[in-house]
């Protein structure tokens, strides 16, 4: 059987040392990938391009906190109690399956069915493993979090992060400080998650231990206009809305403007959020035709969320995947934290005017509360300044203190209108957090870049990554025609050069010149150099471009800055040199 694609992609990725199956020589486990000495180096890329745009353009610091995290972080984030799938295990081979999974091909959105609608439909439909053909068993929700404890012998109780959000929840005092009380201001965080995954069968796609890349954007709820927006407003992207989809039509091209405008994405920061993504997406080598944003439909949005878009990419085998978040998490992370922690996650912010307001207030008697309450006296006073005054009648008011009831009579306390000069009030901040699964664009960006093209004349076609030269690992290479000292000797010296300019850089003298050119298109480096023996007798050496297969000759004594401006897109390689025909 003829390999589809994704095959071909991991074949690659295997041989020239991209991804490969961690654990392997004891038999590998499922969810799990090792990057190898170019998947690393593509992956750092990656990460830097998007600090480049999250960190150094949108000044959004970047934090790193704890891979590990106690348990009332994640009771808060509502984990403990609801981060869970359906899992279904075979009562023959005992496999375990996600439930939501097996009943996709006879059920509208599985994954918004319980447990019992999961279990009956798997019985009425007769599904059975995929394995071996076993009767399943009842489905029942399985939390996917890996837990540990923390300390010897101790037993507190941690869990490995199922996402790197938390811990900038976590740390919102500190960085409302940091950013001197002001919003909005967003901090960005990459790192390792966890999920204890049922049953991985997705490659990268679904792994147990993944990369995301999370900016979490803090802003007032009273006005979510962006500052930046009007210079995106034009920008056209491949909205694939709820309506849409619930009526069965096609994504449309929409500009962000018209889409705010009618209601379609809630307000400018998310729509501002999803333009920096597509803008990543496309720099890393993403697909612009095999791209799209899809938003949550009602029945699938968070019960946190206003809105929410998932960039999806087409993949050949797994169709639309999901690579990427961008939610309006309104206030439900912060209120969360504060109730559990008890801590105020709550910023004051002042209006541009004072308001004057009128209002009927509590105002107890010191005089008689102080002798009767002794050391709750000041508990008891806050208390009753908390009432809402319009609400008292008869001649006493039962109010809570330390978790008592305490009868307060009608002559310790007064009921009178006051003149207040407001000038602002605490709000919680909502947030709006674009999340990037990093493994799933790595694999995104080799399959659209990976292509087999025949060669008019030759027998052997040529495979090609057509990486994006800012992503490609190695950037350029060095190949002397010959293994003669002659011209190794130059062309170690360009090498040399060429480091020192920061390009990465391969040296590779063996085989021939055209099997070297077909093993560096293959692992996506963007230029080669060759060294020959017109070289030592004009100091030009040719510069070959990987996709057009198009050559020029190039001074040597200027060829680091040419090809790191080539790599960087400073100059297009028209310009690098003179066309050899």
């Amino acid at each position: 059987m003829d390999m589809d694609k994704y095959d071909s992609v991991m074949e690659l990725a295997k041989r020239r040392g991209y991804l490969w199956s961690s654990f392997e020589i004891y038999g590998g486990t499922a969810g799990f990938y090792d990057y190898g000495p170019l998947g690393a180096m593509l992956k750092r890329r990656v990460e830097n391009i998007w600090r480049d745009i999250f960190v150094i353009n949108e000044g959004y610091y970047e934090i790193e906190v704890p891979t590990i995290g106690i348990e009332d972080v994640f009771v808060a984030s509502g984990h403990v109690g609801g981060f869970s799938d359906p899992l279904s295990e075979c009562q023959k081979c005992h496999e375990s399956f996600r439930a939501d999974h097996l009943v996709e091909d006879v059920a509208s959105n599985p994954d918004t069915l319980s447990s019992d609608e999961l279990s009956d439909i798997i019985q009425d439909n007769n599904i059975t493993c995929p394995d071996c053909g076993g009767k399943l068993g009842d489905v029942y929700e399985f939390n996917l979090m890996f837990s540990t404890k923390i300390g010897p012998g101790s037993k507190r109780i941690g869990y490995l992060r199922p996402e790197t959000a938390q811990g900038m929840f976590v740390d919102f005092p500190r960085l409302l400080r940091f950013y001197r009380e002001k919003l909005p201001f967003g901090v960005t965080q990459i790192g390792k998650a966890y999920r204890n995954e049922i049953s991985p069968r997705q490659g990268v796609i679904r792994l147990r231990e993944f990369t995301q890349a999370e900016a979490e954007i803090f802003v007032d709820p009273r006005d979510k206009t962006h500052p930046g927006f009007d210079s995106i407003r034009d920008h056209v992207i491949n909205l694939y809305s709820d309506p849409a989809q619930s009526s069965g039509t096609e994504p449309i091209e929409m500009s962000l403007g018209e889409a705010v405008e009618q209601g379609i994405i809630a307000h400018q920061f998310l729509a501002y959020a999803i333009e920096l993504t597509h803008q990543f997406l496309l720099r890393v080598g993403v697909s612009r035709q095999r791209m799209r944003f899809r938003q949550h439909m009602k029945d699938e949005m968070a019960h946190y969320a206003v809105d929410c878009w998932d960039a999806e990419i087409l993949s050949d085998r797994f169709g639309w995947v999901e690579i990427v978040g961008i939610a309006d998490r309104t206030d439900y992370d912060l209120n969360a934290h504060s109730t559990v922690s008890k801590t105020d996650l709550s910023v004051y912010m002042e209006y541009d005017e004072p308001k004057v307001i009128e209002r009927i207030a509590v105002k107890p008697d010191m005089s008689t509360i102080g002798p009767v309450f002794k050391g709750k006296a000041k508990a008891v006073t806050q208390a009753l300044k908390s009432l809402d005054a319009g609400d008292l009648t008869g001649d006493e008011v039962i109010i809570e203190v330390d978790g008592e009831q305490v009868t307060i009579p009608v002559d310790m306390y007064q009921v009178e209108q006051v003149r207040e000069t407001i000038r602002g009030e605490n709000i919680v901040p909502h947030v709006i957090e674009p999340s990037f699964g990093i493994d799933r664009t790595i694999y995104a960006i080799l399959e659209h870049a990976y292509r087999e093209e025949e060669l008019k004349g030759e027998d052997e076609g040529r495979i090609v990554l057509g990486l994006k030269s800012e992503v490609a690992p190695v950037q350029a290479a060095v190949l002397p025609l010959l293994t003669r000292e002659e011209l190794m000797g130059p062309a170690r010296g360009i090498e040399s050069a060429l480091k020192r300019k920061g390009v990465m850089v391969a040296y590779d003298d063996s085989g021939t010149i055209g099997r070297r050119y077909r093993r560096n298109d293959e692992i996506g480096t963007p230029y080669s150099i060759t060294v020959d023996y017109d070289t030592l007798e004009d100091s030009t050496v040719t510069i070959r471009d990987r996709d057009s297969m198009k050559q020029v000759r190039s001074p040597i004594d200027t060829i680091a800055d040419v090809v790191h401006d080539l790599v960087h897109g400073h100059i297009r390689f028209e310009d690098a040199g003179t066309p050899i025909e």
